[in-house]
């Protein structure tokens, strides 16, 4: 099951999903970030604290958004994952390819 909060902090929109992200939910995933971009967000971070577990149909959707993210300027990061879940992220090199940190407080830093 997945689960997905959002706050915006100052000028951050911070969504918090919750649970396992698979390819029979990742479409929540894909449907909160197009949200956030589509209501204006500049900067989205994702706190992955909770997630438990990621299969590539979750990578995707986090794939699909890097150009047109950059195209519109729009800063994406991904904080607080668990050691096996960034090690997925890692084996397919997506930690070259999206910004990822140990906490909030190095993301917001950046």
């Amino acid at each position: 099951m997945l689960t997905i909060d959002t706050q915006i902090e100052n000028t951050h929109h911070i969504l918090t999903p919750s649970g396992e992200i698979d390819a029979s939910n990742s479409v929540q995933l894909d449907e909160s970030i197009r949200h956030l971009s589509e209501s204006g967000a500049i900067s989205i971070l994702v706190d992955g604290t909770h997630i438990d577990y990621i299969s590539s149909a979750g990578l995707g959707v986090f794939m699909s958004y890097l150009e047109d993210f950059q195209e519109k300027g729009v800063s994406l990061k991904i904080f607080g994952l668990k050691p096996r879940v960034y090690e997925v992220f890692q084996i397919l090199g997506l930690d070259q390819l999206i910004s990822i940190f140990p906490d909030k407080e190095s993301a917001l830093a950046q």
